[in-house]
């Protein structure tokens, strides 16, 4: 272990590319320390971090209070399965139901095990409480979305890299246009058998794809019309990361399911739920879904605090306000170069389009002078770079930071 622990950069690179399964293509820079919005890698370099883990770590890295929460409850009592009741459950069921405003929680871990959760509850609903004829149930879901990788929800994804080989897949999903609310409407209209409407509030993983003001609210308008479920996953766009404690609080819609995850446990721990009234969950009896690990006290003490953190240090207020600093100054920046085609964000969940074609390298190349600058990025749909720091950031970071985008997008050549 003394050998390993004083490992390059590129030895590390070296052993996951050797042992470890190739199912991701990270920015090479290999990372061993994080506090609040900065990371170091093990050189000893500083950068700052404008992914936050896809946004689990809104709270910041290794934020102390949530650190101290999951290291003493990992002292007490790490684990029983759900065979058995444990201290910490309830009392995080609680804390999170009030704090989102829902009946019940059911705990899992991760985001796309919260997904699942959420069209088992959906489906099971449409069957016992809105009376659809038994697996006749369907699922409206948007073109270019992302809500994880298991194999049912591939099934509804049109990502070819996520698709390829790995068929047969599960049926009951119909595809629509994302921000397309005449689609969702005749999807709706000319089909008895819809049980739910599954959207991201912004597009993340496409782009950072906001749709059109009051398309949220439209659509679930149309939802209660038909009596059909909304569901919201906000897995990274929740929990204070576009400015509101959830993106479709900017419209007021309260979704009839909430999928949470990512920052849920600021990124200290795998934590996610889905939420919703009783009218929805009671259809959930024992036997019909659950985990071992979901639930577990540890991540019931994590989430308490993460959650916590959020209020008590106002970070959707400050994510509010430091991106609109954000997009305004690379707003103007772009008038100026010919790189940027377009700057497209809310709160501090941002992206910026790079004047090239989607299957080209310019992105990721920026990235790589981003990391050279000291600032870790990464491109996603090959032309656009997503900027989503950590929302403890303060407004001289964040100013800082535009400044080592401008002067790298700046000198950059094709």
């Amino acid at each position: 272990m003394a050998v390993l622990d004083q490992l390059t950069s590129q030895q590390a690179i070296d052993l996951e590319n050797k042992y470890g399964a190739h199912n991701y293509h990270p920015l090479p820079v290999v990372l061993s320390k994080g506090e609040g919005v900065y990371v170091w890698d093990v050189e000893g370099k500083k950068y700052y971090d404008f992914l936050s883990a896809y946004s689990a770590v809104n709270q910041g890295h290794c934020h102390p209070k949530i650190v101290g929460a999951m290291v003493n409850q990992a002292q007490t009592l790490t684990l029983t399965s759900r065979a058995f009741y444990n201290d910490m459950l309830g009392k995080y069921e609680k804390f999170a139901t009030e704090y989102f405003g829902f009946d019940k929680l059911l705990p899992m871990n991760t985001g796309a095990e919260a997904v699942e959760t959420a069209l088992k509850i959906c489906r099971k609903w449409a069957y016992e409480v809105k009376g659809i004829n038994e697996n006749e149930a369907q699922i409206i879901v948007c073109k270019n979305n992302f809500h994880g990788r298991t194999t049912t929800i591939i099934s509804f994804s049109n990502d070819p890299v996520a698709r390829k080989n790995f068929g047969p897949f599960t049926e009951g999903f119909i595809k629509i246009e994302y921000d397309n609310l005449q689609a969702l409407e005749e999807a709706l209209e000319n089909n008895d058998n819809i049980a739910g409407f599954m959207a991201e509030p912004i597009q993340g993983e496409a782009g950072v794809y906001v749709p059109s003001e009051g398309y949220l609210a439209a659509a679930k308008a149309l939802c209660e019309k038909h009596n059909v479920l909304f569901i919201a996953d906000e897995v990274q766009t929740g929990i204070a990361r576009t400015g509101k404690l959830l993106a479709v609080n900017h419209e007021d819609v309260q979704p009839d399911i909430l999928i949470l995850g990512k920052a849920l446990s600021g990124g200290a721990y795998p934590v996610s739920a889905v939420l919703a009234n009783d009218s929805i969950m009671n259809v959930i009896r024992p036997g019909n879904h659950g985990s071992t690990f979901g639930g577990n006290p540890v991540a019931a003490a994590v989430a308490i605090a993460a959650l916590e953190v959020v209020k008590e240090e106002k970070l959707a207020e400050n994510a509010e306000r430091l991106g609109k600093i954000f997009r305004e100054e690379l707003a103007e920046f772009a008038k100026e170069n010919d790189l940027v085609n377009l700057v497209r964000g809310k709160g501090l969940l941002n992206a910026v389009v790079i004047n090239d074609s989607e299957e080209s390298d310019t992105a990721w190349n920026i990235c790589l002078k981003l990391r050279d600058n000291g600032l870790l990025a990464k491109p996603t749909h090959g032309n656009i770079i997503r900027f989503a720091p950590p929302l403890v950031m303060n407004e001289e970071q964040l100013r800082d930071c535009v400044e080592i985008i401008k002067k790298t997008i700046t000198e950059f050549k094709k």
